[in-house]
């Protein structure tokens, strides 16, 4: 393994190694203004929410790595204490790409890249008409990390309006994640897309106290077939199936072939039942997987 110590690396090198680690990464399309009504659109993957109560969320427009210098989004919210962040999907990510690069202040990014104004309710800031969801803000707090090239500002955003466009909805009036289309920035020039091939779900263990991975088996916590997502799904499970429970899958279907099949191969029996129990896994048949296991 690399180790690194980030005392001996430029803060170009770092930033490169953090990026492309540290990812992905959603995307604050903020909309700012100055004191002299001049409009700034501008990207930034240092975001995320942080609070629901109240609702906060932070992004981070960091001095520039190469020069030092700082951004028309920062210089805007210290004037101007509004914002607008527009959340940004697959139709958008070339025009957004396009309002990152570093005009002159004075210059509508909107223009440039093609995007529509509309008119907020509550800030001066317009928001990106295109933006599957537009969230009003209010800035709390700016918080400066230093003074150095690729110090961070802490732009502590509280939202007071969301804006959803109706065709994201499921029909319990909630974000759908398989039609927001959303995208994520990755390093360097990567992005990413989430698309419904690449959902997947995994269940919280938040009303749940799973056994746990140490409360399995040594044979299936040092199995050569079973990956540690297997174990995490089995380890998950509320408690473990009584004798009878584990007997009983012992005459249905596969498991019996499998029996049938390696009787005195007492290796090849248990490769062949951890094979079928990964592809149940799979299938989210964790109780079935896990009796499985346990033969």
């Amino acid at each position: 393994m690399l180790t690194i110590d980030v005392a001996e690396l430029s803060p170009a090198q770092l930033q490169n190694y953090m990026q492309y680690a540290i990812a992905p990464r959603p995307i604050c399309f903020a909309t700012t203004i100055d004191k002299d009504g001049n409009i700034n659109l501008s990207p930034f993957s240092f975001f995320n929410m942080f609070s629901t109560n109240p609702p906060l969320c932070i992004f981070s427009p960091a001095r520039r790595v190469r020069d030092n210098t700082t951004k028309h989004t920062l210089e805007n919210v210290l004037e101007v204490k509004e914002c607008v962040i527009n959340i940004v999907n697959y139709p958008m990510v070339q025009q957004m790409s396009l309002a990152s690069t570093e005009y002159a202040k004075g210059v509508n990014e909107f223009e440039k890249s093609g995007f529509t104004m509309l008119p907020s309710q509550l800030v001066k800031p317009p928001r990106v008409a295109e933006a599957p969801v537009q969230m009003e803000c209010i800035i709390r707090e700016v918080i400066h990390l230093g003074e150095n090239p690729g110090a961070g500002n802490l732009i502590l955003a509280e939202v007071k309006l969301i804006h959803i466009k109706e065709e994201i909805l499921d029909t319990e009036g909630k974000i759908d994640q398989a039609k927001i289309d959303l995208v994520a920035r990755l390093g360097g020039d990567w992005y990413c897309r989430v698309t419904p091939e690449n959902l997947f779900k995994v269940a919280k263990p938040l009303t749940t106290l799973g056994i746990g991975v140490d409360a399995l088996p040594s044979a299936v916590r040092n199995s050569h077939v079973l990956s540690g997502n297997d174990l995490g799904m089995l380890g998950n499970v509320e408690h473990l199936p009584s004798a009878d429970e584990i007997d009983a899958i012992r005459d249905t279907g596969l498991v019996k072939e499998v029996l049938d099949a390696t009787i005195g191969d007492a290796n090849n029996r248990e490769r062949e039942l951890h094979e079928l129990a990964k592809q149940w896994l799979s299938e989210g048949k964790v109780n079935e997987a896990l009796k499985v296991v346990l033969l």
